[in-house]
């Protein structure tokens, strides 16, 4: 399916500095090379340079570009748990327009290890709500007409749908993961900092994001990337977890629209219409190297139940009206249409992806099992 969207120059409008946390990572990366490309705004990219973050992809960006535009682009190494190094990097940053990506975001990890998500993801958008509460209050004129916080956040922090059902922005939350608590505690700091403190603010809620440059320790990478090696694609539980999957440029489509033209105040859930089971993901990516590799056997062959995750939620879908019908937004690729570039990508990208790991230390493994 194919729509037409503004330009990002044409969301901005007005608003020339820009800062991105987590701008490094996959989702934040997207946003930032549309930023790039697609304006003339300067992008303060925030981000602690953790495991999953990378700046390739931006790079190659760059240089694509021509010399004015590739000097927009500023890398503000900064972990946000620092409250003080935070205020100072708003302060360089001056924005006119904040988008918080920044966050631990993979659920197997935050079995493993939750401090980390509660230091990254409360802490850290606490630190990030005052810094830019402080700068807000300074600005005047049109800088302060124009300005806004996009908290950028996920359909978990609802919980778990049975068979029937989708999240809309009046679910209550439920959250069933150390990850998705998390994430639900710094949504609510970004409402109560947007009703106590009058910041502007508008929040999105996602479902899973995928597509190129993702971080191989999610799903479709993972499995990509084993069956592409003839190893063994581990399928947790039954296999009939569901997902509603959309494709990261779609995703960045509606943080635009969200973040210029949203309601102060206001959530939006944005879904991809890409509801899937885990089991059906896995096949399909299968059956698409049957077509794409030569191998005496076929790559379904190489799934493997393995034993499920604690606390795996069931079904997650998300009813996208409100953005739909308020800010005229619809994905522009469909789930067949996005997997199978995505596989191809993977595959002719492989270097990056051992590069990523061995700088990570993350060998593919499972992680988060008790």
């Amino acid at each position: 399916m194919s729509t037409s969207m503004p330009t990002a120059a044409d969301l901005l409008g007005r608003r020339k500095r820009i800062l991105v946390t987590g701008g490094a990572g996959f989702i934040g990366g997207a946003v930032v090379r549309r930023l790039l490309s697609e304006s003339d705004a300067i992008v303060f990219n925030l981000d602690k340079m953790g495991y999953a973050s990378d700046l390739t992809s931006i790079t190659r960006t760059l240089t694509s570009l021509d010399t004015g535009r590739a000097q927009r682009h500023q890398l503000l190494k900064v972990d946000l748990s620092d409250a003080e190094t935070v205020r100072q990097a708003v302060r360089t940053a001056d924005p006119d327009l904040v988008m918080h990506l920044a966050a631990e975001s993979h659920v197997d990890r935050s079995i493993s290890g939750p401090g980390v998500f509660i230091e990254s993801n409360v802490l850290g958008t606490f630190n990030l709500l005052q810094a830019t509460r402080e700068h807000y209050e300074k600005l005047d004129g049109h800088r302060k007409d124009d300005f806004r916080l996009h908290h950028i956040s996920t359909d978990e922090v609802f919980g778990s749908l049975g068979a029937e059902g989708r999240f809309s922005e009046i679910t209550p939350y439920d959250p069933r993961s150390p990850y998705s608590a998390s994430k639900a505690a710094s949504d609510h700091l970004v409402q109560a900092w947007h009703y106590t403190y009058n910041l502007p603010v508008v929040l999105t809620n996602c479902s899973n994001n995928y597509g190129p440059w993702q971080f191989p320790e999610k799903l479709i990478p993972v499995v990509i990337l084993k069956a592409s090696k003839g190893d063994d694609i581990p399928l947790y539980g039954d296999g009939l977890n569901v997902r509603d999957w959309l494709f990261v440029e779609d995703h960045v489509d509606a943080l635009l629209l969200a973040a210029c033209k949203g309601m102060n105040g206001r959530s939006y859930c944005v879904g991809g219409h890409g509801e899937k089971t885990n089991r059906d993901i896995v096949e399909t990516i299968c059956r698409q190297l049957d077509q794409l590799q030569s191998t005496e056997y076929s790559h379904l062959e190489l799934i493997q139940r393995v034993t499920d995750r604690p606390g795996h939620d069931r079904r997650y879908a998300i009813d996208p009206t409100r953005i739909s019908t308020e800010l005229g937004w619809s994905p522009r690729h469909n789930i067949s249409e996005g997997l199978e570039a995505t596989v191809r990508w993977y595959l002719s990208h492989q270097d990056w992806c051992k590069t990523v790991r061995k700088k990570s230390g993350y060998d593919g493994e499972r992680l988060g099992s008790l």
